[in-house]
């Protein structure tokens, strides 16, 4: 008996032996699986770089400057930039060009910005930190945010009036295509001032329809004014008796026709002009100045 019950004691002993055994065993299995996750931001490092090689490929359009600066705006001094690497963001820098032409960037210290494009010098940094053993494979992004030292200035009726950023030599009929054009109340003239302080007048017409030496180019600091239009003032004895513009080669014939022509009672030989406060006489064929104010008298019966 007593024997019967040492066996049976010792049987239950080892069967929760063989019972905590796989217990045990799933214990050590799953300890692993914490440690595991650990190396996963190792691991997640190579497939960030992966679908880098892709977008390598089509990071030509990335270095186009922000919507204002064209693609082949020069940099210049007093440009602001913002330099980026994909993924590095302790790279990111935003800074000005300075005096000399550098600016200045983690890593790589003051690299020369002035004259380079945006696409170029996103080349030039990727050179230097491949070089400098910085990056691998860096992906580099270059924005102009800022652009004053490459710019023309567009002032008066035209659509958008600001500053248009210049790579080349532009016309004048094309910053002004870019300005989004003339308003209706526009002058049929255009003013260019040189950055030295010349000034040319330029017609409108001839802009448009002209040839080289009728539409000239514009450089960096240059300024294109385009005024409103002048007028002129006509009341009376006329069909329309209001404010017109003036337009190229305005006589007082064509005044008179622009105010509706003579009324019933009006009469040709009784106008007056008057031009700075003072009355003049003038024949159908001269020419009216701006600010003219003519009157149309009745005709005797």
């Amino acid at each position: 008996m007593y024997d019967k019950s040492r066996f049976l004691l010792v049987s239950t002993l080892a069967g929760m032996t063989a019972l905590a055994v796989p217990a045990a065993a799933q214990i050590a299995t799953m300890r692993p699986s914490a440690p595991a996750t650990r190396p996963r931001p190792a691991a997640a490092q190579p497939q960030q770089q992966t679908p880098a090689e892709p977008v390598q490929t089509a990071a030509p359009a990335a270095p186009i400057a922000s919507g204002s600066a064209p693609v082949g705006y020069l940099i210049g001094v007093d440009d602001v930039l913002e330099v980026d690497v994909l993924g590095q963001s302790d790279f990111k820098t935003r800074a000005r060009v300075q005096s000399d032409g550098t600016v200045t960037l983690p890593y790589l210290g003051a690299v020369v910005a002035k004259g380079e494009t945006a696409i170029t010098l996103v080349k030039k940094l990727q050179d230097l930190l491949k070089a400098g053993g910085y990056y691998a494979k860096p992906i580099v992004s270059v924005d102009i945010v800022s652009f004053v030292s490459n710019y023309v200035t567009v002032l008066g009726q035209v659509g958008t009036a600001g500053l248009q950023p210049v790579d080349r030599g532009y016309h004048v009929s094309e910053i002004i295509a870019r300005a989004g054009g003339l308003k209706a109340d526009a002058a049929d003239f255009v003013m260019l001032t040189r950055a030295d302080g010349t000034n040319v007048k330029l017609d409108y017409k001839k802009l448009a329809q002209g040839g080289p030496t009728d539409d000239p180019t514009v450089a960096a600091g240059d300024k294109v004014f385009v005024p409103e239009v002048e007028r002129f003032y006509i009341y009376g004895q006329v069909n329309a008796p209001g404010v017109y513009p003036i337009r190229a080669d305005m006589t007082l014939r064509r005044a008179v026709a622009q105010g509706g022509g003579l009324g019933p009672a009006g009469s040709i030989k009784r106008v007056k002009v008057t031009r700075d406060g003072q009355e003049l006489k003038l024949k159908l064929d001269d020419p009216i100045k701006p600010g003219d104010t003519i009157v149309i008298g009745e005709r005797l019966f």
